[in-house]
């Protein structure tokens, strides 16, 4: 490919194209162009997700920690249109890719933007995400340990990730740090893990870390 989608701004040559994601409550066609994740199709973990995450808070702030061109962050604003939503990438082709897929859709509860531009003090009433694995295991856990913690007390984490890419470590791994973890489903080679909100929280979170790697 000569460049990964983790860039923060692609140099692959544009091309555009339309991917449908239909799930049994909504329908988004979705604009994806190259340098991006995905952009074929709807991963299929991401389709696992939101086929079986159960429904989103129906007020507060929403995170998709991820989010690509948007799948997730805008099903989350079409489940939760009283909720603002917001997605986060480094990818600078993607977040614009979802900006306009959010306005196709008329759903402008929906916001995107990059990890150093999100206000500190927001504090999540969920988090979803196709966590970006290969990063390698210290990113990945250095960005769950950044991000995990901005859920508002009691509140959950949806993370999908396939089985022999760590799902089954990552949920120990996350149990041994005080965030109790249990897998929700698990189909084909996916596993739905839910996170819930350790019980008490640091009064200020770190700076989170970019959004980057090889791959998922």
């Amino acid at each position: 490919m000569g460049e990964h989608y983790f860039a923060e701004r692609p140099g692959a040559a544009s091309r555009r194209r339309t991917v449908d994601l239909v799930l049994p409550d909504l329908h988004l066609r979705l604009d994806t162009d190259g340098g991006v994740f995905s952009p074929d199709r709807v991963d299929p973990g991401t389709r696992i997700l939101l086929e079986t995450v159960p429904p989103p808070p129906p007020g507060g702030d929403l995170l998709d920690l991820g989010c690509g061109y948007g799948p997730i962050a805008l099903t989350m604003a079409a489940r939760a249109p009283a909720a603002r939503v917001w997605g986060v990438d480094v990818n600078r082709r993607a977040l614009e890719l979802a900006e306009a897929n959010a306005a196709s859709a008329a759903l402008p509860n929906a916001r995107f933007t990059t990890a150093d531009t999100l206000d500190p003090a927001l504090r999540f009433a969920a988090i979803w995400s196709n966590p970006p694995i290969r990063i390698g295991k210290t990113a990945l856990h250095d960005l769950l340990l950044a991000w995990l913690p901005r859920l508002r007390p009691a509140a959950h984490a949806h993370l999908v990730v396939q089985k022999h890419l760590g799902s089954d470590s990552l949920q120990r791994w996350l149990n041994e740090q005080g965030m109790p973890t249990e897998r929700i489903a698990s189909r084909s080679s996916y596993r739905v893990l839910r996170v819930t909100a350790p019980d008490t929280s640091p009064t200020a979170s770190p700076t989170p870390p970019p959004l980057e790697g090889p791959t998922r």
